[in-house]
């Protein structure tokens, strides 16, 4: 009998296509947290995030003997679900939600320390506010090298871009981002 928790993504694709259909709920079980917090980013609404993320699951299943093992399977699904994001941005552009709460209430949990975790919360929505003003094309690269810890690689494979165009997006996005929350700061 096969541990399925203990093969790679790549290797449990395989035995999902060959053996067992139902190994497939491993592959969401190991990214569906991530892939919708990525997605929240994008999209700014959790609940569009979830629905964005289960319609990529279905995606990726209906393909997933076009799947090419020998490349990274959290590289695709995050394609994806990039793709998905994208898709509902510009279908339905008016009426994402902008709130960044339910994305500050998984954060931070209220500990001993309230002043500094109040702190922390508006440093958080601070950023995350500027976030929102920031391009699209630097606001995807930021996310998924900061606060999705992806590589360089990974994000040229998810954005299907050059490394060097991934660097330069990252380098001018934290530029501009400095920029916006500077200019909010004093503004504001």
């Amino acid at each position: 009998m096969v541990d399925i928790k203990k093969l790679s993504d790549e290797e449990l694709v395989i035995f999902v296509i060959e053996k067992d259909k139902e190994a497939y709920g491993e592959l969401v079980i190991r990214y569906q947290e991530k892939l919708i917090r990525y997605a929240d980013y994008l999209l700014q609404d959790m609940h569009v995030a979830e629905d964005v993320v289960q319609d990529s699951f279905i995606k990726a299943y209906v393909n997933l003997k076009g799947f090419n093992v020998k490349k990274k399977f959290s590289s695709w699904i995050y394609r994806i679900v990039h793709n998905e994001a994208i898709n509902k941005i510009n279908k339905d552009k008016k009426k994402i939600s902008l709130d960044a709460n339910e994305w500050i209430k998984d954060i931070f949990d209220s500990g001993d320390n309230i002043e500094a975790d109040f702190e922390r919360t508006e440093t958080v929505r601070m950023v995350r506010s500027c976030l929102k003003k920031l391009p699209y094309k630097y606001r995807s690269s930021l996310t998924l090298y900061y606060l999705e810890d992806k590589t360089y690689e990974e994000i040229s494979d998810i954005l299907r871009m050059p490394t060097s165009t991934v660097g330069t997006r990252i380098k001018r996005g934290k530029e501009k981002l400095a920029e916006i929350c500077k200019g909010g700061v004093e503004n504001g």
